[in-house]
């Protein structure tokens, strides 16, 4: 059984790291695995890069050319929307043609068009397609909010700036369907949250869909010594850590802001004082003159932390874990700290609820409410000290992602299909 993982990146973004680590458990499973990637950054030899690098650049800045061109000339929402116009063939690689089944993953952004993306459901080839948003479901964006267009056609697209019944989100809703008419990829969904949204969708309703999360390495995320690590990171040894990380953490969806008011607010009710509390950040801030001077308590700023060993350490270091995001179609950085000892502290809205149960392995927060978080980070403060709370975080870690685990529920299901 031979299979080829396709993702943009084999690091960047949560989805990256997301379908690297399952390449890395089907591996150790013994199965035959190769990844395509359109951005390669990792020296592992399984990892193919697809593209010379003049052409990546020119399908990456042609799709953004035409989303700016067609919200005439307005950066807004650039980055939330996804047209797929271009890309790459990679049905016509040694690598596609020698495996027996396709799992495609995040594919934006000069990966694949839709045009490749019909090849590859139409080569006769079994497909598993895993959402790590909602793009799938949707014409063109990554995340609906309130938005159930989804449901019906598209168009009216709130992220476009002059929306219409025939907008650009409209006719590509409209080729979607074409291409999906037909085909029956097994659609995989990392949380039974997003799983109910691709039921409603129209361009996924018919399809198969399963629920199975993203995996973790035990080895690599695993509980320290916090007094250790934070002598190892130069962290105050008498404060209250709270850590917060993203892949950019200004990210709107991210909910940054709401982790502030949060902050404010239990610093007015007298929960803590300022010096008591010390906020670390991970990951990138594309505006740090503008996000940092808000923060109402002492903070420490790490910027983008790959090495899943530091990752490790500073969740062992840390008191809580905090994920304010708007959504989550999962949430890695939840089980992370749970492997770590770490509890996590987040709304209860979307994939979030699949990981966390409330005040038994972390604490869900009312959506949206920053009062309400602001109990989470309270209550984590104080029963993350409780010795059984961090054993059933870890258990729960391993019993459901694990990377045999993980890497089983996806054998059987390769198995399968590649057999039916």
């Amino acid at each position: 059984m031979r299979i080829l993982i396709v993702n943009t990146s084999d690091t960047g973004g949560g989805a990256a790291i997301a379908a690297r680590r399952l390449f890395g458990s089907l591996d150790k499973a013994g199965i035959d695995t190769r990844m395509l990637v359109l951005h390669k950054t990792s020296a592992e030899d399984k990892v193919l890069s697809a593209g010379g690098r003049w052409r990546k650049k020119a399908a990456f800045v042609w799709e953004r050319a035409v989303i700016w061109a067609n919200n005439l000339f307005s950066r807004k929402n650039l980055f939330a929307v996804s047209i797929a116009n271009t890309g790459f063939d990679i049905t016509r690689t040694e690598a596609f043609r020698q495996s027996d089944l396709i799992h495609l993953h995040w594919i934006n952004q000069g990966m694949l068009s839709l045009h490749d993306i019909q090849l590859i459901l139409h080569s006769g080839k079994p497909v598993v397609w895993t959402m790590h948003d909602m793009w799938e479901c949707t014409a063109i964006c990554h995340y609906a909010y309130t938005c159930g267009h989804f449901k019906d056609e598209c168009g009216n697209c709130p992220f476009l700036r002059f929306p219409g019944d025939n907008d650009l989100s409209h006719k590509i809703f409209k080729r979607k369907q074409r291409i999906l008419q037909g085909t029956a990829p097994h659609i995989v969904t990392v949380s039974h949250w997003l799983a109910g949204l691709a039921r409603q969708s129209t361009l996924l309703k018919d399809k198969d869909i399963s629920v199975i999360p993203n995996t973790l390495s035990l080895s690599q995320f695993q509980r320290e010594d916090k007094a250790e690590c934070r002598q190892r990171l130069s962290w105050p040894a008498d404060k209250r850590v709270i850590l917060f990380g993203a892949a950019r953490i200004d990210n709107p969806i991210k909910g940054f802001p709401i982790l502030l008011q949060a902050l404010r607010h239990l610093l007015r009710k007298g929960a803590y004082r300022a010096d008591e509390l010390c906020l670390v950040l991970f990951g990138h801030i594309k505006f740090p003159r503008e996000v940092l001077p808000l923060i109402p308590v002492p903070y420490i700023y790490l910027g983008w932390i790959a090495d899943p060993a530091t990752q490790s350490r500073l969740y062992s270091a840390a008191d809580i874990t905090v994920s304010a995001s708007h959504y989550e179609t999962f949430g890695q950085t939840l089980i992370e700290a749970q492997s770590c000892g770490c509890p996590p502290v987040s709304f209860g809205n979307s994939g979030q609820a699949d990981i966390i149960r409330h005040k038994e392995n972390g604490y869900l927060a009312d959506y949206l409410s920053a009062e309400s978080l602001a109990d989470g980070i309270e209550w984590g403060l104080t029963a993350g000290q409780d010795e059984t709370l961090k054993r059933n975080m870890m258990a729960s870690v391993r019993e459901k992602y694990a990377e045999e685990v993980i890497a089983r529920q996806y054998i059987r299901l390769y198995q399968s299909l590649i057999h039916s």
